[in-house]
C-alpha cells in the first residue's frame, strides 16, 4: 500500500509557547517527522515565540534537544535535522507587554499562509489575540490554533468565543482536540460512511449499547494541584469522550465539508439527555505500588475532584432511542488503552440447539495502543463433534495491514496541524459546538457539587471502582477488561 504525501502550500507558522512542554513534545518532533515526509514546501518557516531571551541559534539548539529526546532513532537524519532547524527562527515576546511584537510582524513574509498556534495558556489567548490584531500582524486569511481547555463551564467558554470573535472570523479559528487526528478516529467515519455493510445496521434496531473508554496508567503527580481545578469530567469527557461519542452517533452529513460534519456532530449534543446521579460513578485513586494516593497528590485531603468517572449517556433521537453509551476515563487504571466498543445485539432466534455462552458481534476501534479495528464474529469452532460456536475477530491492526509504511501515518498533531496550513477545519470543534458541550456537562458537575458527592476510591492498577461495575450489572451488561 503506498501512502500518498501532498505538500501543503508555502506558510510562516509561529507558535506562541515555543519554548513549553507541549511544544518540545509533540509540535517541533510532529513539524519535523512532517518535513522528512516532504509535506513541508522548501520555503515555508516556523517561529518560536516565548518570553525567553533566545538567539536563532539558542533556539536551533534546544529543539534540536528536544528531537533526539522525542523522534524515533532511525528518523534522526542528522542532514535532514539540519535541514529542518535551518527554517526555525525565534522571537521573544511577551502576551502583556509590548516589547518584540514589530520584530515578529517585520520576521513574517507577505502572500505565504501565516498561521498562528497558542500553545499557551487559555488565560493568555485574550492578550494574545489583541496583540496581533493592534500591531496588523494578522489579515483576514491568517488562522489562529487554540489550544484545550476552551473555558472550565458554558459562562467561560462564551466569554472565551466572544473575545476571539473580536478578532478573527469563525473561519480562522482551529481549536484543536487531539483526539480527532487520530487515524482510527478518522477511519470510523470512512468504515460507516464509505461502506454500505454498517450504515444501514448502525442504529438502536441493532446496536445494544456503546463502550467508549479512555484508560491511563499515569498518575497526576507533579500536577496535582492543577489537575485538581478541573477532574476527569472537564479534562476529558466534555471534549474527548464527547467528540468520540458524535462521530459515532451523528447522522450521514451530506457532504465531507467542515461545516456539514460539525453541524452533525452538534446535533448529538444537543440530543443528549440530561443524566441523573444514579447513571454517575466518579472515584480518586488510592495510594499503592509504592506511589501515593489522589489526595497526596493534589495536596488537598479534602479533595472532592474525580480522576475517574462512568457514566451511562442516552441520546433523545430516533436513531439511538434505547441504545445507552457507557463512557468511562480515568488514572492509574490498569493498562493505557483507548477505545471504542460498538456491541451488537443477539440474532432473533438461534438455529443452534444446546449452544450456550453466545456472545454478540463486536467491532472495536481501539486508538491507543496499536491502533486499528476487530469485528469479533462468531464461527463454527475447527473439529468434528457436531456444530460448536466461538467467536474470533476479524483484525485489522494498522502496523500489520500498512508494514513498514505505517511509521509514515502521521500522528494526530502532524495531522491537524497541516490541516490548519490547508485552511481545513473538519477535525477542529467550532464555537457552538464548545458551548453546547458546556450546556450538556455544567448540570451535571452542578449537581453533584451541590450535594457534596465524594468520589468513591480505588485501587491503582484497577479497572476502577466497584461502582461503576454496578453500573453496568444492572442492565445485564459488562465493561470490556481494559488491557
Amino acid at each position: 500500500m503506498v501512502s500518498r504525501v501532498i505538500p501543503v502550500d508555502n506558510f510562516d507558522l509561529v507558535i506562541f509557547g515555543g519554548t513549553g512542554d507541549l511544544a518540545r513534545r509533540k509540535i517541533f518532533p510532529g513539524l519535523y517527522r512532517r518535513f522528512l515526509a516532504g509535506q513541508m514546501n522548501v520555503d515555508s518557516r516556523i517561529i518560536g515565540a516565548a518570553r525567553a531571551k533566545y538567539s536563532d541559534d539558542e533556539f536551533r539548539a534546544f529543539i534540536e534537544a528536544a528531537l533526539v529526546e522525542f523522534v524515533a532513532k532511525d528518523r534522526q537524519d542528522p542532514a535532514q535535522i539540519a535541514a529542518f532547524l535551518a527554517r526555525l527562527h525565534y522571537v521573544a515576546v511577551d502576551a502583556k507587554e509590548e516589547g518584540g511584537w514589530e520584530l515578529l510582524k517585520s520576521t513574517l513574509r507577505q502572500n505565504v499562509v501565516r498561521a498562528f498556534y497558542f500553545s499557551v495558556a487559555p488565560s493568555i489567548f485574550p492578550d494574545l489575540a489583541e496583540r496581533l490584531h493592534s500591531h496588523g500582524i494578522t489579515d483576514a486569511w491568517s488562522r489562529i490554533v487554540v489550544e484545550k481547555p476552551f473555558g472550565r463551564d458554558l459562562a467561560s467558554a462564551r466569554a472565551l468565543n466572544e473575545v476571539l470573535a473580536k478578532y478573527f472570523t469563525e473561519a480562522q479559528i482551529y481549536r484543536i482536540d487531539h483526539y480527532l487526528g487520530k487515524e482510527t478516529v478518522q477511519n470510523l467515519m470512512a468504515v460507516r460512511f464509505a461502506n454500505i455493510l454498517f450504515e444501514p445496521i448502525w442504529k438502536a434496531q441493532y446496536i445494544d449499547h456503546v463502550q467508549i473508554t479512555v484508560g491511563e496508567t499515569v498518575s497526576v503527580n507533579g500536577r496535582g494541584a492543577y489537575y485538581d481545578k478541573s477532574g476527569a469530567m472537564r479534562d476529558m469527557v466534555q471534549n474527548h469522550l464527547m467528540q468520540l461519542l458524535c462521530l459515532i452517533a451523528m447522522e450521514p452529513p451530506y457532504h465531507f465539508d467542515p461545516d456539514a460534519v460539525r453541524d452533525e456532530k452538534v446535533k448529538v449534543i444537543r440530543a443528549l439527555q440530561p443524566v441523573p446521579p444514579q447513571n454517575i460513578v466518579r472515584g480518586q485513586y488510592l495510594a499503592g505500588n509504592g506511589e501515593g494516593g489522589y489526595l497526596e497528590h493534589c495536596e488537598d485531603a479534602n479533595s472532592k475532584t474525580e480522576s475517574y468517572i462512568a457514566m451511562k449517556v442516552e441520546i433523545a433521537n430516533w436513531r439511538w432511542k434505547g441504545t445507552p453509551f457507557y463512557l468511562r476515563t480515568g488514572k492509574r487504571l490498569r493498562a493505557r488503552s483507548s477505545e471504542i466498543a460498538i456491541h451488537f445485539k443477539e440474532p432473533p432466534h438461534s438455529i443452534f440447539d444446546g449452544e450456550k455462552g453466545w456472545k454478540e458481534n463486536v467491532l472495536v476501534i481501539r486508538l491507543q495502543p496499536n491502533e486499528g479495528m476487530n469485528l469479533m464474529v462468531m464461527i463454527k469452532e475447527p473439529g468434528p463433534g457436531g456444530m460448536r460456536l466461538m467467536q474470533v475477530p476479524l483484525d485489522m491492526t494498522f502496523a500489520d495491514a500498512l508494514g513498514v509504511e505505517a511509521e509514515d501515518v502521521p500522528d494526530a498533531y502532524e495531522r491537524l496541524i497541516m490541516d490548519v496550513i490547508r485552511g481545513n477545519q473538519t477535525l477542529f470543534m467550532r464555537g457552538d459546538e464548545v458551548e453546547a458541550a458546556w450546556a450538556w456537562t455544567d448540570p451535571i458537575i452542578n449537581g453533584w457539587e451541590s450535594r457534596g458527592d465524594k468520589p468513591q476510591g480505588y485501587d491503582p492498577g484497577s479497572s476502577g471502582p466497584e461502582d461503576a461495575l454496578m453500573l453496568m450489572h444492572r442492565d445485564g451488561r459488562r465493561w470490556r477488561e481494559i488491557k
